[in-house]
């Protein structure tokens, strides 16, 4: 019974769980419907604004304007390499340079107000913060600089802003040009402009001496540049590098700065980020896509203390003699390194505002060298085993015909008519009867007549020049050449390329050849590259090793010529001013007709004048070659290349080779290694240079040194003047007197102290006497002489 009373309650209760589970059915479904609609919403609002940069309500821009735009992709330049010289002193380097910009006011009138108000709210928190802790004089005085350094942020006047430049760029810049740059950035509401002409890539001296003007609205970029520190520095040889514009890097423009640009220049990368409008980087958006790659480093054959010297011997040489060009090459005999290499007229790498030549006189000169090329037949003849031993010929002039079926060159009496020119020695002289090896002595053109007339013929003596490498390229590794031409094509031809006219050749050649004389027959390839290092992890890439060229004489024919041309510089022979005391040497003086093409006839009144001469003689380890072209060819001074021949002897160590040269002046000397000095006490420097016969220069009452010239590592001989720089406060004049350029260049460099030079060779004056106090912006003169 109690079963049917419950029946029909069951049946409610489950009708009831029935339509509540359907009403949770609709309610999810609905749910369901709600949360799509809105994930659409969502989905199209983002889809609308990631294609529109809108919100979908507002329609305000959802990218600020501090970061629309904002991906950088800037390149990362790789730095050029740096050349070096043999002793690893800085020839040309990539350094820091400020390029100059005009900053323009460009805000609103309200946006001034508005910092304005902002600036005052910030000054008004720092003095009642300095009044509770006790610095208010400190904290205006602060804010005052501040006040001061806005007042410099931008131009105020484009007239004043550009004399301002003017007072301290001088003639690199115009004035008026600058003034109306600045004047339309002004009134077209530019934040800033660049300058032109004369204001990019300055030095950091010239930056500061602009900051010291406090002129309103100069900024300054940093950018790089490339700087020569001992610049006229073998200009045409080693050229220059500056920034191109099309480029947007430092390029080589002439020299091995262009030659070796694959090496020298450094791969760029690339890198990424976002930044606001305010130039400010966004965290975590900076990557790099690709790395830089800084350039090789090049190590060269050239001593730089001995080129400085060839540089202030040839300026000598140039100024002295007026002459239109001159030249100097110092190599070693055994092994074709090329010490110092000098092309007059020259320019300053640094400003190289105005080249007078491109074409470097050592490589690229095409010249009729006159008489040096007279040993050249001797060897010739002596190699080929016709030459005349112990017998004379008679000097003078030379008359001749040609045979016409043999083509035999047969010497006529003086004055005979033969539609041939009569060849004479220099200058009309008569010499007389005299033996060959007096002939060379005496630079006479009849006996290299004789010779190849009579025991040379044409094709031998051909044949040898080629041997000799003549009118041809050495191949020197990254230094252009050109050839010369050969021409003997007649019997007068023929004659006069033995005495070095007719034909031409280049210095370069000369060298080469020469080197076969004075090193037992045996030709080295001049080179001027030492090496090719990775400047990151300073691994040699590429080494160049000495190369002989070839063996166009025996070392007996080289011997016995070397032997002849010693006399050359014997009392009363054509080298006799020359001559070194307490250094033997060897060698040959020459001087060369110029010809016109212009005119097709030779210059009456300019001629090239030249010697080439090794030391010592009996074993030569060093030759020099230096000429000149001049109408002094008579009366002009052997010291030039007395001075360079010396110190090329010293800065290798090299004896003079005769009985006396154990004494001075360039008989005996020492060389040493220089010490690392840097961050010791002087009373260490003294200890370490005490057993060395050089001068050392203590700069400043410091007593720490924290500079020195030479650097660590460099060649220092005797009697040279060893700088150390200290770091202390005060300075005393040090006495200048005996200084070379050389001198002057390193205490400039490590002093600052401003040096105006009048003259060459060594001081013999200086405005300010040594032991006086002086200022670091003291400047100083000095004569040389």
């Amino acid at each position: 019974m109690r079963r049917s009373r419950n029946k029909p309650q069951r049946k409610e209760t489950m009708q009831k769980r029935l339509e509540k589970s359907r009403y949770a059915n609709q309610n999810l479904i609905s749910i369901f419907i709600v949360a799509m609609c809105c994930f659409g919403l969502v989905v199209a609002n983002i889809l609308y604004t990631m294609i529109s940069k809108k919100h979908i309500w507002s329609q305000h821009e959802v990218i600020t304007s501090d970061i629309a735009s904002s991906i950088q992709t800037p390149t990362i330049y790789g730095k050029r390499g740096t050349i070096y010289d043999r002793n690893h002193q800085v020839l040309a380097q990539e350094t820091v340079a400020y390029t100059l910009i005009a900053q323009f006011d460009n805000r609103t009138e309200q946006e001034k107000k508005e910092d304005e108000e902002q600036q005052e709210k910030l000054d008004d928190m720092a003095v009642r913060y300095a009044l509770q802790n006790g610095t208010y004089d400190e904290v205006v005085k602060e804010l005052e600089e501040e006040k001061n350094e806005r007042e410099l942020l931008y131009v105020k006047d484009a007239g004043e802003f550009a004399k301002s430049l003017k007072e301290v760029l001088g003639d690199s810049i115009d004035e008026t040009t600058i003034a109306e740059l600045v004047k339309n950035g002004m009134e077209n509401g530019y934040a800033q402009s660049e300058l032109g002409t004369g204001t990019k890539r300055l030095d950091k001296t010239v930056m500061e001496a602009l900051q010291e003007k406090k002129i309103p609205g100069l900024g300054f970029i940093e950018t790089t540049k490339r700087s020569y520190p001992t610049s006229p520095f073998s200009s045409n040889l080693i050229g220059y590098a500056t920034y191109s514009e099309d480029s947007g890097r430092i390029s080589g423009i002439n020299g091995l700065e262009k030659d070796m640009n694959s090496y020298l220049a450094g791969k760029d990368g690339q890198e990424q980020f976002q930044q606001s409008k305010r130039g400010e980087i966004l965290p975590g958006t900076h990557r790099i896509l690709s790395q830089a790659e800084d350039g090789s480093d090049l190590v060269l054959t050239l001593d730089s203390n001995l080129q400085r010297i060839v540089e202030e011997e040839m300026q000598i040489t140039m100024d002295t003699n007026g002459a239109e060009s001159a030249w100097c090459v110092v190599m070693e005999v055994e092994t074709g390194k090329i010490l110092a290499w000098a092309s007059y007229p020259t320019f300053n790498q640094n400003t190289p505002l105005e080249i007078p030549s491109y074409t470097d006189n050592v490589s690229e000169m095409n010249y009729e060298a006159g008489s040096v090329m007279k040993p050249f037949v001797y060897a010739s003849a002596i190699d080929a085993g016709v030459y005349p031993y112990n017998q004379l010929y008679r000097a003078g002039q030379f008359d001749y015909t040609v045979d016409p079926g043999t083509g035999e060159i047969i010497r006529l009496e003086n004055g005979a008519v033969t539609g041939y020119p009569t060849i004479k020695d220099a200058l009309g002289k008569d010499f007389g009867v005299l033996s060959f090896e007096d002939g060379l002595a005496n630079s006479s053109n009849i006996a290299i007549c004789e010779l190849l007339a009579n025991y040379l013929d044409e094709k031998t003596y051909e044949n040898y020049l080629d041997k000799f490498g003549f009118f041809k390229a050495t191949d020197i590794p990254f230094v252009p050449e050109t050839s010369g031409a050969k021409n003997m094509s007649d019997a007068t031809s023929y004659l006069s390329t033995g005495f070095g006219q007719a034909s031409s050749i280049t210095v370069l050649q000369l060298m080469q050849a020469y080197s076969a004389i004075f090193n037992d027959g045996v030709m080295m390839k001049p080179y001027v590259v030492e090496s090719i290092v990775d400047s990151a992890t300073g691994q040699t890439i590429n080494k160049f090793e000495p190369e002989a060229a070839g063996t166009p004489i025996s070392a007996d024919a080289a011997n016995q010529t070397k032997d002849i041309m010693r006399q050359v510089f014997a009392p009363g022979f054509s080298g006799e001013k020359f001559a070194m005391e307490d250094v033997d040497l060897t060698g040959k003086t020459g001087t060369g007709e110029r010809y016109d093409p212009e005119t097709g006839t030779y210059d009456t009144s300019v001629f090239t004048s030249s010697i080439m001469a090794a030391a010592p003689a009996d074993d030569p380890k060093i030759m020099v070659y230096w000429g000149m072209v001049s109408s002094n060819y008579i009366n002009y001074s052997a010291e030039p290349f007395q001075v360079i021949m010396q110190q090329a002897l010293i800065a290798n160590s090299v004896n003079g080779g005769t009985s006396d040269s154990a004494n001075e002046p360039y008989g005996q000397w020492e060389s040493y290694e220089m010490p690392s000095l840097v961050n010791h006490s002087i009373d260490y420097a003294n200890n370490k240079m005490a057993d060395k016969h050089v001068n050392t220069v203590i700069i400043g009452d410091g007593s720490s040194i924290i500079d020195q010239f030479p650097k660590a590592g460099g060649t220092i001989n005797s009697n040279d003047n060893v700088l150390l720089l200290t770091d202390g406060q005060s300075l005393t004049m040090p006495d200048l007197i005996g200084w070379t350029r050389k001198d002057l260049t390193a205490l400039w460099q490590l002093s600052g102290l401003p040096i105006r030079q009048d003259g060459y060779g060594k001081v013999v004056w200086q405005s300010i006497p040594a032991g006086e106090p002086i200022q670091a912006d003291t400047e100083i003169e000095v004569s040389l002489e």
